[in-house]
């Protein structure tokens, strides 16, 4: 008589899209994508936490035929991928965000900024001297100030002409951490995010309606913003490509993004169960 596998270790699968989930041709190998399948068709759920805003995020989700939950803007949406419906979202004080800024650049002198405004549709807002990666993603160039706080927002992003990402964010919530969180997401995206939202709040949210927790989570992650999901779920996969301060506090260690870094582990999670 057969007798049914025994269940995976973790019911959700919470994976970070850039240099982790996606290669840096900002696409999903067909390994990783089985591997996900896999899992999933065996009872695991799988959400994405990104910090992109859903707008940034939605061509990817639909390109994967992703139709669950996907934590977007570094915690501040829950976004319904299958209904292309936003289910909550946080926004960022404008008046305290003016504040922050004007206390940073106090201390280090002008800065380049970005933002990114709420909602399904929101633009991406770039301000003079902003260096943007190149590639696929709208953005709107601004120069009048007042465009920038003219509607709601997620984020801003900052950049500094002399200082390293790290360098900045640490600057940054030296001066400004009482009132706004800041966050470095990659290279060149230093963000300024409402105080205490992180991709920990996001994916706690979204796998509560989900009916999980914490202890039925394995996180995937390359950057020092997922830090916090590391520390809210029960296990913390680093990709071998991930900044030092996130693999300081990885109970895992994987291949890179390019070599297919969370198929390894889903794999092996897999197998374990014959």
């Amino acid at each position: 008589m057969s007798t049914a596998p025994p269940p995976l270790p973790y019911k959700l699968i919470a994976t970070d899209l850039d240099g982790t989930l996606l290669r840096s041709d900002d696409t999903v190998s067909a390994r990783t994508r089985d591997a996900l399948a896999a899992v999933t068709a065996a009872g695991a759920a799988h959400i994405i936490v990104t910090g992109r805003a859903v707008p940034w995020t939605r061509h990817i989700l639909d390109d994967l035929g992703y139709d669950g939950l996907a934590v977007c803007g570094q915690g501040a949406q829950v976004y319904h991928a299958g209904e292309h419906r936003l289910l909550t979202s946080v926004t960022l004080d404008r008046q305290l965000a003016g504040l922050a800024l004007s206390k940073i650049e106090a201390e280090i002198g002008p800065l380049a900024l970005a933002a990114s405004r709420d909602g399904l549709d929101g633009a991406v807002l770039i301000g003079p001297g902003y260096q943007v990666q190149e590639g696929p993603l709208p953005y709107l160039p601004y120069t009048d100030p007042a465009d920038l706080w003219s509607a709601p927002l997620n984020k801003v992003y900052i950049q500094h002409p002399g200082l390293s990402d790290d360098a900045l964010a640490k600057v940054a919530r030296e001066t400004v951490g009482s009132l706004v969180d800041v966050v470095m997401a990659g290279a060149g995206v230093v963000e300024i995010l409402p105080l205490g939202l992180t991709k920990a709040t996001g994916l706690s949210l979204a796998a509560r309606r989900l009916g999980l927790k914490a202890s039925d989570t394995v996180a995937f992650g390359d950057m020092p913003n997922d830090i916090p999901m590391f520390g809210w779920a029960a296990h913390g996969v680093a990709m071998a490509n991930a900044h030092a301060e996130l693999k300081a506090v990885a109970h895992e260690i994987t291949a890179s993004n390019e070599d297919d870094g969370i198929a390894v582990v889903l794999e092996q999670m897999l197998a374990a169960r014959h």
